[in-house]
């Protein structure tokens, strides 16, 4: 998506998003400015992972499917409230989309995301990814055992928005191994100081002892 902004029915969509969006509705992406405005106004941590992470550390862009925001888990209800009037919040996982509601609010252990839309006629704005919290540090997801000050693996960039760490974000995408994700790894490796790529190294040893990706970083 060469510009943040695409319809399920334009050229280029890949099958799999357009099977997605056939089943669930169409996506319209918010800009990296709406998540901020948006997000800024709900006066809690939230970030940006993914491939608009790499790009803020970066400066190479490259084209984008979506954007992902995340926030801790235990602040749906705030996200819920901070929506009223303005979006209609759904939670989305294995057993399938659930609105959400002021009253009930509560996110089933089977969803670690929740989508954001204006209405039911309307595109998806925002796919949230849900992040667990250890008394306030940030846990990993790829291994529930590890966890961080929100310092530590997030930092913020000109634009005023925080961005998870690009080391951090490849140690995520290892796991697909898409060509955007190499992509991702070649523009960012060169900009990585000694310190961050050794980390990255022994972190996706940690997680994939055989990845093909450990020499390139080494």
């Amino acid at each position: 998506m060469g510009s943040e902004r695409r319809y399920w029915y334009e050229d280029g969509l890949d099958p799999e998003e357009l099977e997605f969006q056939r089943l669930y509705g169409p996506v319209l992406p918010a800009t990296r400015a709406e998540a901020k405005e948006f997000f800024g106004g709900l006066g809690l941590p939230w970030w940006i992972a993914g491939g608009w992470s790499i790009e803020a550390f970066t400066g190479v862009s490259r084209p984008h499917d979506d954007l992902d925001v995340s926030f801790w888990r235990r602040n749906v209800p705030q996200l819920v409230e901070h929506s009223k009037g303005r979006y209609h919040v759904w939670s989305a996982g294995s057993a399938g989309i659930h609105p959400l509601s002021v009253e009930k609010p509560e996110v089933p252990d089977t969803a670690d995301q929740v989508w954001l839309r204006e209405h039911a006629l309307a595109p998806w704005r925002y796919d949230v990814v849900l992040n667990p919290d250890r008394d306030g540090r940030w846990v990993f997801r790829r291994d529930p055992s590890l966890d961080f000050d929100l310092d530590e693996v997030t930092w913020i960039a000109d634009d005023g928005i925080r961005y998870l760490n690009p080391e951090m974000a490849i140690c995520y995408k290892a796991k697909a191994d898409r060509p955007k994700d190499r992509q991702d790894l070649a523009n960012t490796l060169p900009l990585l100081s000694a310190a961050r790529r050794t980390w990255l190294a022994d972190m996706v040893h940690h997680l994939h002892p055989d990845h093909v990706w450990l020499d390139q970083i080494r």
